[in-house]
């Protein structure tokens, strides 16, 4: 398998690279959707990937060369869906790679993970990401899909690695970054596009969602069965609006 390695496209085995395209060490990452080799919000995910570099202080490569290199890969590794992630690291090497993604076709049926996160505002979408992976699977060994991550004031933050928008008063709303959430690139698309509110959601509000739906690059916007084991309304029409939404403004 091919990847980019600091702009060359050369075989995975000859960058410090995991199986997988994780770059080793730490620094900052972006995961991006493709459909037919097009990614979706390229621009959107490399500005925030860009901004949250200058926190970390992590040297970037020119824009138009991660851009250039990012064309060059899903010519070389096409699939019809994938996955794209650029990771950067802290000593300014960077790769990409591009692998199959099987795209989510059901609803999620959401527990609540039970313990609370410390907020220091907004998160930065950084690596290594083995404490969000595992919450989710701590989730799944439960039997539910994702799990509802809340900070120490009480409030609800997202997803372990998704964020949410709930219905609560006939009002879609989802938290505010300062709360504890990733800005994330589909929610940032849903908050231009869609009559979706920023408000903090107090955990103790929970009972009163009456629909939810998840949002992460990957998964674009999946429906919410059930939280706790409590049924919810139907959200798929909103779902496949969103999905309209975002292949018409992030694709091309």
């Amino acid at each position: 398998m091919k990847i980019i390695f600091n702009g060359e496209l050369v075989e995975i085995e000859q960058a410090p690279c995991t199986q997988t395209g994780w770059l080793i060490g730490a620094g900052v990452f972006e995961t991006i959707r493709t459909v037919g080799s097009q990614p979706y919000a390229l621009d959107l995910h490399l500005q925030r990937g860009y901004k949250s570099s200058i926190s970390l202080l992590i040297p970037m490569p020119d824009v138009e060369l991660v851009k250039e290199s990012m064309s060059t890969l899903l010519a070389s590794e096409a699939h019809e869906n994938g996955l794209l992630r650029i990771s950067f690291d802290q000593s300014g090497q960077w790769a990409a790679v591009h692998l199959p993604y099987q795209p989510i076709s059901t609803s999620a049926n959401l527990g609540i993970h039970p313990e609370a996160l410390v907020s220091d505002g907004e998160t930065l979408k950084r690596y290594p990401y083995e404490h969000r992976l595992s919450i989710l699977e701590e989730a799944r060994l439960l039997g539910f899909d994702e799990t509802i991550v809340c900070n120490t004031e009480g409030k609800i933050c997202e997803g372990a690695v998704s964020n949410i928008i709930v219905c609560i008063d006939g009002q879609w709303i989802t938290p505010p970054t300062s709360d504890g959430v990733l800005p994330g690139i589909m929610r940032q698309l849903v908050l231009a596009h869609c009559d979706v509110q920023v408000k903090s959601i107090p955990l103790s509000r929970i009972d009163d969602v009456t629909c939810a739906i998840l949002l992460s690059s990957l998964r674009i916007a999946q429906e919410v069965q059930a939280i706790a084991g409590r049924p919810l309304q139907p959200s798929h029409v909103f779902v496949d609006e969103i999905k309209a939404m975002v292949q018409l403004h992030s694709v091309g």
